[in-house]
């Protein structure tokens, strides 16, 4: 058993989107194949891997370091005991020789993009959808047989006025979702109240809308728009701050009673470990995001998993940003709260099987082997075309 080749290349996913910090128009994504010499049905075992959108394409750190790190160590070294499968763990101590700790940035996302590939490719040789190689090897043996998912958009786009923020909202409505989410923070407080409430009009309760600011606000701003929102008794309120401000978190805890939600850029267990202890985070209403492919993978990601418990949180807490189908197999296999969905944006590489419709805000998964790409024909098309593999 080995692997035979390493494949990777720099897809677009530019959007005329933004958000309150950033725009997406020339936003772009890091895809890797990892081909093996295992066969299943007359052909090898190929592991696809992605970065999430937010963070552009990793390139130079997979081809001048992780790609050669994997592609030149021992097969040995890369197996589990019983020698039948790949290692994600030890692979991943490959991928990390000779790497400082701290200043984890972009290198978390090239790591996380191998990671991904390996899983894809450990649940294929095992035969197995990787909800319930995780739920059996990591988990309790069960997995939940849906996942709660929301809709998120509400992005700014010029031109786009309330009737046509509205009418996104119905499309997402009508897919099936319950819980929808929008940006606020790139306009006036008024502004930005107004969409709100226009949201509301199509939603009809606070409930189902979430608030996003994407890590704009400074604490004066944060506390003003936390008394302006507290009335409608939103989903949550996200990302206020800068993600590595666990001081104006904390502090923004004292004034807003509702549901917060932060975490989808820290990219590390010790930085998840700095906003438990120090972010004034709340296990019996808040929601912590971190993602999965931008946190070096997998691995690092049961490692932050489990210091939940030490700080009064469950996976229950936990809805990982990203909107993809990595996210949702660890949401199914180790009973997370959700994953994000992303209905209209960055196609292909957001949303779920095609056979799986949202029904009542949740959506089920497909029993076949690996994290599920091939049963997304727009996706598995543009991984193979992108890397060359079929």
């Amino acid at each position: 058993m080995r692997i035979t080749d390493i494949r990777e290349a720099v897809v677009p996913i530019a959007s005329p989107i933004q958000n309150a910090y950033i725009d997406f128009s020339r936003m772009t994504a890091s895809v890797v194949a990892i081909v093996t010499d295992i066969v299943r049905d007359g052909k090898p075992v190929i592991g696809y891997g992605f970065n999430s959108n937010g963070r552009y394409g990793a390139s130079g750190l997979l081809r001048e370091r992780f790609m050669p790190r994997l592609a030149e160590a021992e097969t040995a070294a890369l197996l589990d005991d019983a020698g039948e499968n790949f290692s994600p763990e030890r692979i991943w101590a490959t991928l990390m020789t000779n790497e400082k700790p701290g200043g984890h940035g972009e290198r978390s996302v090239a790591v996380g993009v191998i990671d991904m590939a390996v899983w894809d490719a450990v649940a294929k040789i095992a035969e197995k959808p990787l909800y319930r190689h995780l739920a059996d090897s990591y988990g309790d043996g069960t997995a939940d047989n849906s996942v709660f998912v929301y809709a998120a958009g509400g992005y700014y786009y010029p031109g786009k006025g309330i009737e046509a923020l509205q009418e996104e909202m119905r499309r997402y409505r009508g897919m099936g979702y319950e819980v929808v989410k929008m940006k606020i923070g790139a306009t006036s407080l008024e502004d930005d109240i107004r969409r709100v409430e226009a949201v509301l009009e199509v939603v009809g309760e606070g409930k189902y809308l979430a608030v996003d600011a994407n890590g704009r606000f400074d604490l004066a701003t944060a506390i003003a728009y936390a008394k302006a929102l507290k009335p409608y008794g939103l989903f949550w309120y996200e990302e206020a701050g800068d993600p590595l401000d666990y001081a104006l978190q904390a502090e923004l805890a004292e004034h807003y009673e509702g549901p917060m939600a932060t975490g989808e850029n820290l990219f590390s267990h010790q930085d998840a470990r700095n906003l438990l202890r120090y972010g004034g985070m709340r296990p019996d209403r808040d929601f912590l995001q971190f993602d999965c492919a931008l946190s070096y993978g997998l691995v690092e990601y049961m490692r932050t998993l489990a210091l939940l418990p030490e700080y009064g949180f469950s996976g229950r807490n936990v809805v990982p940003h990203g909107g993809h189908q990595l996210s949702l197999n660890i949401a199914a296999g180790l009973k997370l709260g959700g994953n994000e969905s992303y209905p209209e944006v960055f196609a292909p590489f957001g949303g779920f099987a095609d056979e799986m419709a949202v029904e009542a805000g949740r959506v089920g998964l497909p029993d076949a082997p690996g994290i599920g790409f091939e049963e997304k024909a727009n996706l598995i098309a543009t991984l193979r075309e992108a890397t060359g593999t079929r």
